[in-house]
């Protein structure tokens, strides 16, 4: 969303800043310690996780990788890397 600078910077800053960039849109990144990891705000590495936990146990209850493959359709790679995990 679009912010003008002078409404939520000091003066002083948008001065300096007018030194480099004038009449131009910037992106200010976020710092890197407050960005979500993949798929931390919609809530996907979340949902993924429990699958895969299902799927674990699944497992070790005697379910096949080829049943496990054609529940979760994941290929046979996919499904032998969760249950190693």
């Amino acid at each position: 969303m679009y912010k003008n600078a002078a409404d939520i910077l000091p003066r002083y800053l948008v001065e300096e800043i007018q030194k480099y960039v004038q009449g131009k849109e910037i992106y200010i990144p976020k710092q890197p310690h407050k960005r979500l990891g993949w798929g931390e705000r919609n809530g996907t590495k979340q949902w993924l996780n429990m699958r895969n936990q299902e799927i674990k146990e699944k497992y070790r209850g005697g379910a096949s990788v080829e049943a496990l493959m054609e529940s979760y359709h994941l290929s046979y790679e996919s499904i032998r890397r969760i249950v190693r995990e």
